[in-house]
Order: structure tokens, then C-alpha cells, then sequence
């Protein structure tokens, strides 16, 4: 197992393990031979289970082991909680619960690295600094301050050493991934290592405050002549990797409805705003906040909202927005035939029952079928799509699984301002300008420009191309390359029968040889009996073993 070579590794499996152990998954541990490489190591293992997990289920013991392993982990278990493709819901609900908060770090600590970071203290620069975090998570902490000017402000402080220890484990994970796809098999729909791929991927921008910064730009950008969208604020003199500086924000969290009712909002406006503003981004601009959860929404006076904490956005192409789009008329306007065509195409190589997928999704769009847009729930309507998906293996793309757990969340924020907020009706007019705009003249005239200038390209480089395949056979050193797996595998059965029917006569050669030389006279003896005979014989005895096992591997291998 030399997949775990190094002392920190060890001594981070042991804790892993150690902590499986405790919530019941030691049967995980020795599956995926974690037990066999901390003996080898010389780490004992306590295998026994705490009485308090024999009532609690599955989904939350994973739950509760995720949030004991620390950073990578919790963030890989709300990663996970987007994944409503490939969990079913009572998972989704127990992922949902993880929250990276956590203890601030010590500000002497904090403090070391913020004078690294500003090349100067604190006072200095800032008018105000309250060393008391008003927020502290997993990864980052966040301050309240005052420029110079006077300006309110949030500092968002990255721990101390944080990178150092989630990079090792976002290390250690991909290794576990890989032995669980290949040791779990009950596991390896879930595609493990894609998904750490996606966790190393969004934990390493979400690492880099820098990043985070301008993406909340690039949004602001798209939203500057929308007076109803507020993004912060950021000011570059100070931000960096592990340290990112905005304006602060003063307004209603959107986790609290009824605050805003009070404040004098009008909560169907936000509702409206909230849907339009994500619709925009997703449907429009391609590049969208991925985790609109309530702590990153604010209410502002005259029904304003403002977003913080792009840590986490999505991205998504032209062709993978005009297949979203082709999916959401499909389910709006009740044609399965259009449903069925991206779900396959997202489905890859994958190997699907067409006809039962196709079967199943006329059954699911019947079930909406003459319902008014205003009585359709796009949760729901979701929520039985990738149920749909779970039940053929089949899995949504990671960017795409980002956009539904977003549309989700919005439709869930929207009726808890406005009972009577409809998700379907709010898209449906930025369907229908997205699929005017798909086949509209513009866009044909793109494709079609596209196509062209790529037949243009190509018949360029014919000549050239056609002049290298002249000049290679005329060289010969052009080169026809078959391979046939079938043929292949035959080649290998007819060099093993072979290789059998060797032996066999070579051994029949020695028993006759033998049974001659054992009835001549004269010569060296063992026991009594002539020694070539022996030899001969045993030299027999050997290749009939070799022939024996030979023949039993082969038929189990067929």
C-alpha cells in the first residue's frame, strides 16, 4: 500500500479510521485495507462501536463523521448536499446540517498573519479593527473595521496554516477515493473521485480570496445597470490570497422573512428580485453565485438585495446552458422527447436502457400534464427528475448539479418571503428569450460563421496534410494501425493452447521415454530402481501438474 508512504499520512489515516471506527463504518476500514496498513505501521486500531449509533441512521452517522474529520471533510459533505442526482433526499437533509463553523482562531495568531499580509499593524491602517470575529467557519473568520475614511468595512481572514492541512487532506482523500472505487463497488456509482475532483477544485478557489473578490467583480459587472442587485465593495489595497477586504453590509438576513416584512419590504418584490437576479445569471450570463444559501442574501431598503461570499460560484458554456435550456422547456412545456435527448447526452458513454429511460420520462411529464404554470413546484418537479436519474445510474455533470441545488434553494427562499411565489412562472420568460435567442438570426448567423470558418480551416490544411500521408507511404514509413480486442484476445487463447499441447507431448515423450530406460540393465540406481527413469518420470509428473492447473485456470477464466 504505497499509496500512504509518508509519516503524516499514517498519522492522518489513523485518525480517519479512528473516527470511522467510532460513528460504525469500521467494516469500511478494513474493506479498503486502511486496518492492514496501520498494523503493518505499527498502529493499533479500537474497534469498538459507541451504543450511542445503534438508533441513529446511516445518513447521519456519515453526517457526524464528516464534521469530526475537519475542513476538507465538512466542505465535502456540503458539496455532496448539491448533489441531489446521486443522494437520495433524506441524505441531501443530514448534508445540508453540516456547518463549518467553529471556534475563531487565537487572535494572537490572526494578528501575526494580518501584519504579514498589510506590512504594517492593524491600527494603522484601519481607523477601527474589532478583534472579536462576527463570524468564524471552518476555513476563514470575518472582522468588523473602518477605513481611514470612515468606511465600514468586513475583513475576511483566512486561518492560519488552513492550507497546509486542507491540501493534505484533499491529497488523502484522493487516495481514498481511488480504493474505494476499486475495493467498494456498492460505492462506485457515487464516482468518488470525480467527486474530489469537483471538493479539490471549488476548496482551492474557495481558498483564495483573491479569486473570490473578483469573481463578486465579475458579478457586479454583469448586475451594474440593476440598481436592485448590491454587490459589495471591494478594496484591492488590501486584499490578497488569505485576505480579502468590502464593504460591510447593512441590511436584512435573508434567513429572517418576517424581519423583513417588518423592516417595510415588500416580500413579494424580493421574492422576484431574488428568482429574476438568479435566472439572469444562470440563463444569461453563464457564471452564477452556487451557494445563495441565507447567510449570503441581504435585504436592502427600497427592496434592494445584495449578495456577499463568491467563494463558491458556477460555470457554465454556451452548449451547456442551451441544454439546460432545452431541459427546462422540456419539463415547462411538457415534451419529453426534448427531456430525454439532453439526459442522454449528458449521460456519455454510460450505458443506458434507452427505451426504459424514454418510457419513464413520458411518465414523469404526464404526471404535470395540464396543470397550470402556476400550480407546477420546480422543486418538485426536480426533486422527481434526479430521482428519475438515481433509479437508471445516471448522474448529472458537476455544473449542472451546482444550477439545480441553486434553483432549488431560491424556489425554497422565494416561498418563504411569498407563499404564493412560483418558480416556474419567474422562468418562463427568460426560457422563452433564451430559446428565441438560441434559433434567432443572430445566433445562426454565429453558427454558421463558426461552421464555416472551421470547413474554411480545415480545407486549408488538406494539402498539407494530404502532401505528409504521400511523403510517408512513399517513404514507407506509413503505418496502418488495427486494433481489434476480439482479436486480440483470441491471439492470446491460440498461444496458451499451444503452449498446452507443448508440454503435453514433451510430457507424454518423458513417460515413454522413461518406461524404456527403467527395463534397461546397468547404470546408477536410486532405490533400487534406474535414476534417468526417475527423473523422467518426475519431469512427467511436473508438466501433468503444469497441464492440469493450466487447463483449470482457463475454463474459469472463460
Amino acid at each position: 500500500m504505497e499509496l500512504f508512504a509518508t509519516a503524516r499520512d499514517l498519522g492522518r489515516l489513523a485518525e480517519i479510521a479512528a473516527v470511522l471506527v467510532r460513528h460504525g463504518f469500521g467494516d469500511i476500514v478494513q474493506r479498503i485495507g486502511i486496518a492492514r496498513v496501520l498494523e503493518r505501521a505499527g498502529k493499533a486500531l479500537h474497534w469498538k462501536r459507541g451504543a450511542e449509533f445503534h438508533h441513529v441512521s446511516t445518513p447521519e452517522r456519515v453526517r457526524r463523521t464528516l464534521q469530526d474529520l475537519g475542513p476538507a471533510f465538512v466542505k465535502l459533505g456540503q458539496l455532496l448536499a448539491t448533489r441531489v442526482d446521486l443522494f437520495a433526499p433524506e441524505w441531501i437533509a443530514e448534508f445540508e446540517k453540516l456547518q463549518d463553523q467553529a471556534p475563531p482562531s487565537p487572535w494572537e495568531q490572526v494578528r501575526d498573519q494580518l501584519v504579514e499580509d498589510l506590512a504594517s499593524d492593524p491600527k494603522s491602517v484601519f481607523l477601527e479593527f474589532d478583534e472579536n470575529p462576527i463570524a468564524a467557519g471552518s476555513v476563514a473568520q470575518v472582522h468588523r473595521a473602518r477605513l481611514a475614511d470612515g468606511t465600514a468595512v468586513a475583513v475576511k481572514l483566512r486561518r492560519p496554516g488552513i492550507r497546509a492541512t486542507v491540501e493534505a487532506d484533499l491529497s488523502l482523500l484522493a487516495r481514498l477515493a481511488q480504493l474505494a472505487e476499486a475495493r467498494l463497488p456498492d460505492l462506485a456509482r457515487f464516482r468518488p473521485r470525480e467527486v474530489v475532483r469537483q471538493l479539490t477544485q471549488t476548496l482551492r478557489q474557495e481558498l483564495d480570496f483573491a479569486a473570490e473578490c473578483r469573481n463578486a467583480e465579475r458579478v457586479a459587472r454583469s448586475f451594474a445597470e440593476d440598481p436592485r442587485i448590491m454587490v459589495p465593495k471591494v478594496h484591492w489595497t488590501w486584499t490578497g490570497e488569505r485576505m480579502n477586504v468590502q464593504d460591510f453590509v447593512e441590511g436584512v438576513p435573508s434567513r429572517d422573512p418576517a424581519a423583513a416584512g417588518r423592516a417595510g419590504l415588500d416580500r413579494r418584490v424580493l421574492a422576484h428580485v431574488g428568482a429574476q437576479a438568479m435566472l439572469k445569471m444562470v440563463l444569461e450570463d453563464g457564471f452564477f453565485h452556487a451557494d445563495p444559501h441565507p447567510g449570503n442574501i441581504f435585504y436592502l431598503p427600497g427592496n434592494r438585495m445584495a449578495f456577499i461570499d463568491f467563494g463558491m460560484v458556477g460555470r457554465l458554456s454556451e452548449r451547456r446552458r442551451d441544454e439546460l435550456v432545452q431541459l427546462l422547456n422540456g419539463l415547462v412545456m411538457r415534451e419529453p422527447q426534448g427531456v430525454t435527448e439532453v439526459l442522454l447526452e449528458w449521460a456519455g458513454a454510460a450505458a443506458v436502457d434507452v427505451q426504459a429511460l424514454e418510457a419513464d420520462i413520458d411518465a414523469f411529464i404526464d404526471r404535470y400534464h395540464g396543470r397550470p404554470l402556476a400550480e407546477l413546484r420546480m422543486g418538485a418537479m426536480l426533486g422527481d427528475l434526479t430521482r428519475l436519474l438515481r433509479e437508471h445510474k445516471l448522474a448529472l455533470p458537476p455544473d449542472l448539479a451546482l444550477v439545480l441545488k441553486a434553483a432549488v434553494t431560491v424556489e425554497a427562499t422565494g416561498r418563504e418571503l411569498d407563499p404564493d411565489f412560483h418558480m416556474v412562472s419567474e422562468a418562463e420568460p427568460f426560457l422563452r428569450a433564451a430559446t428565441l435567442a438560441r434559433h434567432g438570426p443572430a445566433r445562426l448567423a454565429q453558427r454558421g460563421w463558426r461552421a464555416t470558418r472551421t470547413a474554411l480551416e480545415l480545407l486549408g490544411e488538406l494539402p498539407r496534410e494530404l502532401r505528409e500521408i504521400l511523403r510517408s507511404a512513399k517513404n514507407g514509413r506509413l503505418q496502418v494501425h488495427v486494433d481489434i480486442t476480439t482479436l486480440e484476445r483470441f491471439g492470446h487463447q491460440i498461444d496458451g493452447a499451444a503452449n498446452r499441447l507443448t508440454v503435453g507431448v514433451v510430457t507424454a515423450a518423458l513417460i515413454i521415454g522413461s518406461s524404456i530406460v527403467m527395463t534397461v540393465q546397468g547404470g546408477p540406481t536410486l532405490l533400487g530402481l534406474p535414476s534417468f527413469g526417475l527423473l523422467g518420470f518426475l519431469g512427467a509428473a511436473v508438466g501433468g501438474m503444469w497441464l492440469l492447473v493450466s487447463i483449470w485456470r482457463s475454463g474459469r477464466a472463460g
